[in-house]
């Protein structure tokens, strides 16, 4: 196979990398793994807050203190390369978002849409330097009135936020 082959395909990979690490940083609430998918100076045009990511960051970590509980499951991941440092990716994604509203009731959400990225590679390794999340489908659900404990019942463990979810376990024990 080709070297040029082979690079592409290694910074597809690195581009999907970056695109589940920053999943897990919204749905675990982990800050550190969700700045590591942005570059320091990325913008983030997303939902109701649009500007620079560090302002993104601070949006999130508001919604982290709240409790809410997040899933997001990402789908067709296109990658279109523009230049050798930079791709265009479409990542569908589908999410379900459950938290407190203003009002102090439970709301729950499933939300489908797209993210639209501009990475860029920068000393050999791949950011989003621009994110515009594009919805295509928001769903309000009725909220469960029990609790998780009910819920749930005996499937344990229950995904959790940074440092408690199982997969920081694992990591740590390797």
């Amino acid at each position: 196979m080709p070297q040029g082959k082979i690079a592409e395909l290694l910074d597809r990979e690195a581009i999907r990398d970056c695109i589940y690490r920053y999943c897990r940083g919204v749905d675990r609430a982990d800050e550190a793994v969700l700045r590591s998918a942005y570059w320091p100076d990325a913008t983030d045009q997303h939902g109701p807050y649009s500007g620079p990511v560090e302002g993104f960051f601070e949006w999130a970590k508001g919604i982290f203190e709240s409790g809410a509980r997040n899933v997001h499951t990402v789908g067709n991941i296109l990658i279109e390369f523009t230049g050798p440092e930079e791709a265009v990716v479409e990542t569908y994604f589908v999410a379900l978002q459950r938290g407190p509203a203003r009002d102090g009731s439970v709301r729950q959400y499933l939300i489908a849409g797209r993210y639209c990225d501009v990475f860029q590679k920068r000393d050999g390794e791949w950011r989003v330097a621009r994110r515009i999340v594009a919805y295509d489908w928001v769903d309000e659900q009725v909220a469960a009135a029990e609790s998780e404990t009910i819920r749930f019942g005996p499937r344990l463990p229950l995904g959790a936020r940074y440092p408690d979810d199982p997969i920081y376990e694992l990591l740590r024990r390797n």
